[in-house]
This record gives C-alpha cells, sequence and structure tokens, in this order.
C-alpha cells in the first residue's frame, strides 16, 4: 500500500503563486507516475498535471498550461505543483494520485492511489 500525503494548499490572490508537495510513503516497489487532480464543489474530479516515473514525460490540462508545472524528486518520493497566475476558477481541492503502470491517464479512476487534498483558494 501507498500512502500520499498533500501539503502547500491556502488562500491567495488572483495572480498569485502557490507550490503544492505531495509525499509518497509505503510500499513503493514500482516505478510509478504521479499525477494532481482537482475537484470543486458540485464538479468532477479533473485532471491537473502529471509526470511519468523517469520525470521525462509531462503532461498538463489546456487550463493550466504555462501557468502550473509539475516536477519529481525521486530520492524523496515527492511531487511538487508549482502554480503561478493563479485564478479564480483554479480553486478547488487538490489531490496527489500515484499510478503503478508509470501511465498518465487524465481520467482519475484510473489511479491506484489518492491522497486525501489540499484546498486551494484563489480571490478576485
Amino acid at each position: 500500500q501507498v500512502q500520499l500525503v498533500e501539503s502547500g494548499g491556502g488562500l491567495v490572490q488572483a495572480g498569485g503563486s502557490l507550490r503544492l508537495s505531495c509525499a509518497a510513503s509505503g510500499r513503493i516497489s514500482s516505478r510509478y507516475s504521479m499525477a494532481w487532480f482537482r475537484q470543486a464543489p458540485g464538479k468532477e474530479r479533473e485532471f491537473v498535471a502529471g509526470v511519468s516515473w523517469s520525470g521525462g514525460r509531462k503532461y498538463y490540462a489546456d487550463s493550466v498550461e504555462g501557468r502550473f508545472d509539475i516536477s519529481r524528486d525521486r530520492a524523496s518520493n515527492t511531487v511538487y505543483l508549482q502554480m503561478n497566475s493563479l485564478k479564480p476558477e483554479d480553486t478547488a481541492v487538490y489531490h496527489c494520485g500515484a499510478d503503478r503502470d508509470d501511465l498518465v491517464v487524465p481520467t482519475s479512476g484510473a489511479w491506484d492511489y489518492w491522497g486525501q487534498g489540499t484546498q486551494v483558494t484563489v480571490s478576485s
């Protein structure tokens, strides 16, 4: 079993920045990809960004392309999401996910492990 713990959320004004972190622990025995999804009240969980085990493949939702950057540190089993130029529509609970097969699929049901999430609120 793999445990994921997110941190770094908070309240920020539009145009500001936040950096989210997700630390993985437990039985990490395979090469797993990681991703960030977000869920706003009353909406489906949506893909934000994903990164392969090697870090060589990165994917972004169109809505965050050019503003967000995903990275990972395999030594510490941590994935980061640097969020710049934040907008009120970025407000959501951000969840970290991990996939044992090193795939990056923009569908929440495809991911094997999830964290509890961290709240990001962007004020206008």
